[in-house]
């Protein structure tokens, strides 16, 4: 198995409905979000995935919410805006662009590789992940 990671940061402020320790309030972070691909099979080039593939699908995941408050962005209007909810919207939608892209644009099989795990870095402390069970 061979698994890469690449780091993507983005600001952007939010609040937590229903917290009652301060995060209730607007606030904002530089967060980091690491994302982590894996391939049974390396392709052609000897690539999990090459790495402006993966920039671009996230640049389409996390674009919509730099410099934006994440609760007035679908789905976060409705979810909760925690770490944790995101990094499962962002494992989610990853998973899902980069096995369109792989099939559409490369010509690849897009069950060749999929997402292992999602971080979400509030800040240099704070990290929730989400990996499938």
């Amino acid at each position: 198995m061979f698994t890469i990671f690449k780091d993507f940061t983005f600001a952007a402020a939010h609040f937590i409905r229903g917290h009652t320790g301060g995060c209730e309030n607007l606030h904002g972070h530089n967060y980091r979000v690491r994302v982590y691909v894996m391939a049974e099979e390396l392709d052609e080039l000897g690539m999990v995935v090459d790495f402006a593939d993966l920039k671009a699908v996230m640049s389409e995941v996390l674009n919509p919410f730099d410099h934006r408050v994440i609760n007035e962005i679908p789905p976060f209007t409705e979810r909760n805006t925690t770490a944790e909810l995101f990094s499962e919207y962002v494992y989610e939608r990853v998973n899902a662009g980069l096995g369109r892209r792989l099939a559409e644009e490369l010509g690849d099989n897009p069950d060749r590789v999929r997402v292992a795990r999602v971080e979400v870095w509030e800040n240099d402390r704070s990290c929730a992940v989400y990996e499938p069970a």
